[in-house]
């Protein structure tokens, strides 16, 4: 086979004999639906899991900075977001290590375990003593357990969603690997509903007190539950056949840094997913922080900052479905031009409705937001997915997935926090958004349609 031959994995043209190892994917037992509606149940509660204990930490950030760090002013919220910010360059460590794992034992085991880990580091972090009874060493352990929450999470999204897009039938397969994304926001939408809970029975001060640490102990029953969950199901189909046929990948990293289709495929896996940052860390994660700190307490308590969020969350979770639906219908890169297009769009004038301090107005341009943000949401996992072949499938979307939010995501909260002090100005996010927008629809024209294609088995 020629290199040309082997860049095009998406021909329609009949393979031929001399292409038979592209073809692989023929020899897949395929499983039959209720098979694939449990994976898709393991993938979305282990999204629900994973997303929730990661989310958690930028939900309560403003908390985290009186207890961990001493204070609650510019000094201990810098401190706290260098801590979400480490946690994200300790993620290509974990996509390295995970994806030549995944790709060369499997994927169920490993993304149980994984599961296993991030919940035991969130459900530690709130077990942390505070600042005043043990000093430095407060913001030391939250740090290191950072960095095993970021090591998890590195491994754990091209692992789940490889594991749901390998049991998922051609012609539907963005619309079931779309439940792994819904995971992920009813999860932060869970975690604003129960804080905002928290915050309304217990007061602010027994909050700051102590309370905050009753969302991270949560992560333990969580966890156990998705392990349990994941631990039921088979191997995938397309990781069986590649281990039948003698064809798992001796090893999965150099097999990926060293092809050229496949480093080309990892640069558009960098940039396509640039819109995510602004989108999820900004949009969810970041906002109620945002409209605490940046609008003033006076306009937006914590309750009331997690209450649009989670209005926002509602909108998000309804749509991405349905934004899957139309792309398993029209294609891939449509909705995600659709959806970058219109987030460019709407993002000055939503901001500036935010900016505005009117609860009311703060929620349309969140939800309106949401919307405009939920076809990049719902499509660009399956696409990148779909971009590489089972051999390497884990690894090289680990790893670059795992750059793209170090550069476009994971320095999002602390990037916004300073740039909004050093500018005064509380409309940052939104330029933000626009620009991280340009760059997926720049990157977009160099995809190639992958709806409906057979996953390529090497």
């Amino acid at each position: 086979m020629t290199t040309s031959d082997r860049l095009d994995t998406t021909s329609d043209r009949p393979k031929t004999a001399s292409e038979k190892p592209d073809a692989a994917a023929v020899d897949v037992v395929t499983a039959d639906g209720k098979v694939v509606r449990k994976a898709t149940i393991a993938g979305a509660v282990g999204s629900f899991v994973e997303w929730y204990d990661y989310g958690i930490y930028g939900l309560l950030v403003t908390y985290l900075a009186l207890n961990i760090m001493g204070e609650a002013e510019a000094g201990g919220l810098f401190l706290t977001n260098v801590g979400f910010l480490i946690s994200f360059i300790a993620r290509p460590f974990g996509s390295v290590i995970c994806g030549y794992l995944g790709d060369r034992i499997g994927r169920k085991s490993l993304l149980a375990t994984l599961l296993v880990l991030i919940s035991g580091a969130t459900a530690a972090i709130g077990l942390i003593p505070s600042h005043s009874v043990i000093g430095v060493a407060a913001p030391a352990l939250l740090v290191l357990l950072r960095v095993l929450q970021g090591f998890s999470a590195g491994g754990e999204v091209a692992g789940a969603m490889s594991f749901v897009g390998e049991y998922a039938p051609d012609a539907r397969r963005n619309y079931m690997m779309s439940f792994i994304a819904v995971g992920s926001f009813i999860a932060l939408m869970f975690g604003s509903a129960f804080s905002a809970i928290l915050i309304t029975t217990l007061g602010n001060d027994a909050m700051t007190s102590w309370a905050w640490r009753v969302p991270f102990l949560l992560a333990v029953p969580l966890g156990y539950v998705g392990f349990y969950i994941r631990r039921q199901l088979e191997e995938t189909p397309h990781f069986v056949a590649l281990r039948a046929q003698n064809t798992v990948a001796r090893n999965p990293l150099r097999e990926a840094l060293t092809s050229k289709r496949h480093l080309k495929a990892i640069a558009l896996t960098i940039f396509l997913p640039a819109l995510n940052g602004p989108g999820y860390y900004l949009l969810f994660v970041y906002m109620p922080t945002y409209l605490k700190t940046s609008l003033g307490e006076h306009n937006f308590s914590m309750l009331r900052a997690l209450t649009v969020t989670a209005f926002s969350l509602v909108a998000i979770a309804v749509c991405i479905p349905l934004m899957a639906r139309l792309s398993d219908r029209i294609g891939r890169k449509p909705v995600l031009t659709i959806s970058a297009v219109a987030t460019a769009v709407v993002a000055y004038p939503m901001f500036r409705l935010i900016t505005t301090g009117e609860f009311g107005l703060a929620c349309i341009g969140t939800i309106v937001l949401a919307i405009a943000f939920s076809g990049h949401a719902a499509v660009v996992h399956t696409v990148l997915a779909e971009m590489f072949p089972t051999s390497v499938r884990y690894s090289a979307y680990s790893i670059g997935f795992s750059i793209s939010t170090i550069i476009f995501g994971g320095s999002a909260p602390l990037l916004m926090t300073e740039l909004i002090k050093s500018t005064g100005s509380n409309l940052v996010p939104a330029f933000a958004a626009i620009i991280t927008a340009l760059i997926t629809l720049v990157t977009i024209a160099f995809l190639r349609e992958t709806k409906g294609r057979p996953l390529v088995a090497r």
